[in-house]
């Protein structure tokens, strides 16, 4: 509620809910762009944690019992925590229904609704347990209740009012768009997805039976842990040390098994086997593209993008990095020399009489936080060397090394 949001290069303070602001956006953003082609890209954060939601949603369905309704097969054991955390989570989703009626309703308003493609689709799985289709998993696993999700495309060009089951996934969105649109995709690339017109048209397609690879972590993949391969009816999951045989790997027939109960690796150990080989091929493909070996570094002092915020999600060092205050983090980075500003934005208030700590390769700057209690320390006219580096922020009092949540870096004499 009442955020600060990043609009146009700018931090600009917005009243109401957020699903509610970025749909509001939207739509006058389609408004203001109807008469020519346009793009736009409306991403809801919810339903995620924090769990809010405006009352008025919420008071539908606070009273409701989550946990009732369904076949025993298709519910989890809920705790009460889980039951309250279901009922925010369901208001949330009714107010995004709301939401996208209203951006619907605007596209029938304007009289482009037969010329305007629409996809909707999904975050990968609940975080929470609550109904999922009785799948098995939760978000941040690679069984089908944490990466099977909705996916609605309209296009009344195209016709309408079918189901399709072949097995798509996001990377097939682009080539479908650039198919419809008449466009060329790069031919000095891989492109991992297939257009989905043809399914679409209900022609024969030579769709064949196309390979999905997941993974789950929060960095690189690791080899045959929370990673599986689906291809055809069937479906290679591996939770396995990384020498692992086959046979400690769990293979479903997702068609006769979509619950993925029953592990049938020692009765089909050719088709896991095959499984297995494609899976080696696609891991050691992915593990090697350049931009996982050689990442990008952030450029630091750019004039088209001053100040930059260095976050969490952009972070090398340990595994894992997210919320945590105790941890060892860095940014890869190009540094323009010159004079800067910088904000250590903390998750929660540091104890004071401690030292905030900037290493640049073997420059290292410091200063003591005598404040107190802080959720900020700047450094104000800092001299940073022009180098290809890491950053290493941290925030040192007594035993503890404290890693800011995200830094804001301008510099002065662009």
């Amino acid at each position: 509620f009442n955020p600060v949001l990043w609009q146009n290069g700018r931090q600009e303070a917005f009243t109401g809910y957020c699903s509610d602001i970025f749909a509001r956006q939207a739509i006058d953003f389609i408004e203001q762009n109807s008469t020519a082609p346009f793009f736009c890209f409306l991403s809801f954060n919810a339903p995620h944690t924090p769990l809010q939601v405006p009352d008025e949603y919420f008071q539908k369905y606070k009273d409701i019992d989550p946990s009732s309704g369904f076949d025993d097969s298709e519910i989890p054991q809920m705790s009460e925590r889980n039951k309250e955390d279901a009922r925010k989570i369901y208001a949330m989703v009714e107010n995004i229904d709301d939401n996208v009626g209203r951006l619907l309703d605007k596209l029938d308003e304007l009289q482009i609704t037969d010329n305007t493609i629409v996809i909707f689709m999904s975050d990968n799985g609940p975080q929470q347990p609550r109904y999922n289709a009785g799948m098995r998993g939760l978000k941040s696993t690679v069984y089908r209740g944490g990466i099977r999700v909705p996916f609605y495309f309209r296009y009344p060009a195209l016709g309408g009012n079918k189901d399709i089951e072949g097995a798509a996934a996001h990377i097939d969105i682009m080539p479908t768009l650039a198919d419809i649109s008449n466009a060329v995709l790069p031919d000095d690339r891989v492109i991992d997805g297939k257009s989905l017109l043809p399914l679409i048209r209900g022609e024969q397609a030579d769709w064949g039976d196309r390979s999905l690879f997941f993974y789950w972590t929060r960095r690189y993949p690791e080899l045959y842990n929370n990673i599986s391969l689906q291809k055809g009816g069937y479906k290679l999951v591996g939770h396995a040390d990384y020498n692992a045989p086959v046979e400690d790997f769990e293979l479903f027939n997702i068609e006769n098994d979509p619950f993925e109960q029953h592990n049938i690796v020692n009765g089909k150990k050719d088709i896991a086997e095959s499984l297995k080989a494609e899976l080696d091929q696609i891991y050691t493909e992915l593990i090697n593209s350049d931009n996982l070996v050689n990442p990008p570094r952030i450029i630091v002092g750019s004039e088209h993008e001053n100040p930059v915020i260095l976050n969490r999600n952009d972070a090398e060092g340990q595994r894992g990095i997210w919320a945590q205050e105790e941890i060892y983090g860095k940014w890869r980075v190009t540094v323009k020399e010159g004079y800067y500003n910088i904000r250590f934005n903390f998750i929660n208030p540091v104890e004071g009489n401690g030292r905030m700590i900037l290493e640049q390769n073997t420059i290292i700057n410091q200063m003591r936080n005598e404040r107190g209690p802080t959720d900020v320390i700047e450094m104000k006219n800092i001299y940073l060397a022009g180098m290809d580096c890491y950053l290493i922020p941290f925030y040192s009092v007594g035993s503890k090394n404290i890693l800011p949540l995200y830094i804001e870096m301008e510099k002065l004499d662009l």
